[in-house]
């Protein structure tokens, strides 16, 4: 982490453990997905921007749930996208990979930065530009091996692993040392989101917040 790294913003990264990646045909889909998510305990939400009005969304999620739900954007991959997610009122950016004009645009809102990167050449350019989270993307491709590999040369890095995450192996993700996970398809079923199965959504995000916890158990 940079120095530059606000630990408040950190600390609530750390503290919300897992994050979902809403991807929603529909902005009604997104909303219906994201309330069943957060009463089954998953209060980690990103609104990717392949989900249509996903800014509208944002702002109505953030209505809904204040501070009972860290709210952010997605698929951030214009400086445009970044402002109107702030202007929504997300909370944090994640952005695929770590395009420097794009990452220096998500930083000046002041918000939470989370940017792709699967190589050490990659994570050190997303470390260079001061970036507070960085997305390890897709986390399939190695696995926890991987992530326990990156941590070695840059052991100051808060990594979130997504892609590949689920309940579980959460435990390994974390017992590796990774600040969060993001969790997509495995934690949000395709069918389940096309059948508007949001007791089957609730009762997978009770599934993972229960492994979280079952990770800070003293």
């Amino acid at each position: 982490m940079s120095d530059s790294t606000p630990s408040p913003a950190l600390d609530s990264v750390h503290t919300t453990g897992v994050f979902a990646v809403v991807r929603a045909p529909d902005p009604d889909a997104a909303l219906h997905a994201a309330d069943a998510l957060i009463r089954g305990g998953v209060t980690g939400i990103e609104v990717t921007y392949s989900t249509p009005e996903a800014a509208s969304v944002i702002a109505e999620l953030h209505r809904r749930h204040g501070d009972a739900a860290l709210i952010g954007a997605g698929t951030v991959t214009t400086a445009a996208l970044a402002d109107e997610s702030a202007a929504a009122g997300a909370r944090f950016l994640v952005s695929p990979g770590t395009l420097p004009d794009v990452a220096r645009a998500m930083l000046d809102t002041g918000l939470i930065t989370m940017t792709g990167a699967l190589t050490p050449t990659e994570l050190m350019s997303a470390l260079a530009l001061g970036v507070h989270v960085v997305k390890v993307f897709p986390a399939s491709f190695g696995g926890v091996p991987h992530i326990k590999a990156l941590r070695e040369p840059f052991p100051e890095a808060a990594l979130m692993p997504t892609g590949g995450v689920t309940a579980e192996n959460l435990g390994q993700f974390f017992a590796a040392g990774v600040i969060a996970v993001g969790a997509g398809g495995d934690l949000i079923a395709r069918d389940a989101l096309a059948e508007r199965d949001w007791d089957r959504i609730e009762t997978r995000a009770r599934e993972y917040a229960a492994a979280l916890a079952s990770t800070r158990v003293a």
